[in-house]
């Protein structure tokens, strides 16, 4: 058993029905899995309990109950008080939540509503068994709009999608991991992001071994945004940056801040990174029919995607260019008006959501949010479990847009999806603070882990 996040490498995870299938072949090996899953629940609950209180066991009727049940045994027989049922009890040490676990499909019943109530109204913290109650494991949403906020969640046998995307982090505090000594035997659903590799650099390096980034956006009142990305290209350790703003005077500089950034476009386009779309304002639509059919690599983001979005002519040159040369990186309001629906459902299933996406345009998506998705076509979804509430601040979107085409200006021969999974989940790293970070403050700290 451990504490799960941050990461040290990437995990498995699998959906609802990949875990009942490694379960059941798991009892068949191992009939004595619900006696370890319910030790390893005690065990937990013994270490995070607050004051002599007894430990309240919420049961429910089916196996997430039955680990709660063992669990109370093992802490009867350590000499510790319990109570099981689903009204409190004075003063609990603790809360193990173990109504609802894996098999839910819909809203919980009233009956287990009220004792979801009672738990996160008595006091003690909450050690939620597997999955926080009446949260949905494939998706991460409430279900029916109701779920237990916990401290603690222990998962266990297999990490599901749901703990890390959608509402899982805010309803599972801290999670923890006990696979029970069972390894999977099957592939996953998807991919929990780890630290991507640092590649090196060659000694006898120069700039032009680094390649060549082109930031195109900034529309007059919205230069910050541009100039945001092409700062954080620069940082990630791209050659040359380019930074052509819509609407600059000839004799602006690209970026006051930053003379190493240069005005206009490249004069060899075809070898660029473009990184289209930052603060661009509804005057990108012109650029796009030009540049789409010609960068080699692209990073499509902000108001190039609505552009698209309302465009069906561009929406035909995306689905055109190279497999593996295209990277989309929407917010949901953005994603979903990509996908012509509203974005409460499409937030209902950000999974779903990010796949539907990669295979509509035939390229690789990062849906941000918390658990942010990465999908392309052909490869197994990734989730980023790193990053929290501080990136929530204007420009850490063009940061991540920006230090992207950096990263794929110094690999060249990578594809799209292995570079979102890098950038997303460094950008989520140096995001994590206790504190709101400043979009300039956070390419400074992805420069520094770099």
């Amino acid at each position: 058993m451990r504490p799960l996040l941050p990461t040290t490498t990437t995990l498995p995870l699998f959906d609802v029905a990949a875990s009942r299938r490694i379960e059941a072949r798991a009892l068949v090996r191992s009939p004595d899995l619900m006696e370890r899953a319910g030790l390893a629940i005690a065990k937990l609950a013994l270490a995070l309990r607050r004051g002599e209180g007894p430990v309240w066991v919420a049961c429910g009727p089916g196996n997430n109950g039955g680990d709660g049940r063992v669990a109370a045994r093992w802490l009867g027989l350590h000499g510790t008080p319990v109570h099981i049922g689903h009204d409190a009890p004075q003063h609990p040490a603790i809360v193990i939540d173990a109504l609802l676990g894996l098999g839910l499909n819909r809203a919980p019943a009233a009956s287990l509503r009220a004792a979801m109530a009672a738990m996160q109204t008595c006091g003690a913290p909450i050690l939620a068994v597997d999955l926080p109650s009446g949260l949905l494991a494939d998706t991460g949403q409430p279900a029916g709009g109701h779920a237990v906020r916990a401290n603690h969640t222990l998962a266990l046998l297999t990490l599901k999608p749901g703990l890390f995307t959608g509402e899982g982090r805010a309803h599972c505090g801290r999670i923890w991991f006990d696979d029970l000594g069972i390894a999977p035997d099957e592939p996953p659903t998807a991919d929990l992001l780890g630290p991507p590799p640092q590649p090196g650099r060659s000694p006898t390096s120069h700039k032009g071994s680094h390649g060549q980034v082109l930031v195109v956006g900034g529309a007059p009142g919205m230069q910050g945004a541009a100039r945001l990305a092409a700062r954080a290209a620069l940082a990630s350790g791209a050659g040359r940056v380019y930074v052509d703003l819509l609407g600059r005077l000839a004799t602006e500089p690209a970026d006051p801040g930053r003379p190493e950034l240069m005005c206009g476009m490249p004069d060899e386009l075809p070898q660029a990174v473009g990184v289209i779309g930052c603060g661009a304002g509804p005057g990108i639509a012109s650029a796009l029919p030009t540049l789409l059919p010609q960068l080699p690599r692209a990073v499509i983001d902000a108001d190039a995607l609505n552009a698209i979005a309302s465009d069906a002519g561009l929406q035909v040159l995306l689905r055109g260019r190279p497999p593996g040369s295209t990277l989309l990186t929407p917010h949901p309001l953005e994603a979903a008006r990509l996908l012509g629906r509203d974005i409460a459902s499409l937030q209902d299933d950000r999974l779903a959501a990010a796949r539907e996406l990669a295979a509509r345009f035939a390229c690789s998506v990062v849906l941000k949010g918390s658990g942010t998705i990465v999908a392309s076509p052909g490869q197994r979804l990734a989730v980023c479990a790193s990053g929290g509430p501080a990136l929530a601040t204007a420009g850490s979107g063009d940061v991540l847009a920006g230090w992207l085409g950096g990263l794929w200006a110094q690999q060249p021969t990578a594809g799209a999806h292995a570079i979102a999974c890098a950038g997303v989940d460094a950008h989520g790293r140096a995001g994590e603070s206790g504190h709101v970070l400043r979009a300039g403050d956070l390419i400074e700290r992805l420069a520094a882990r770099h």
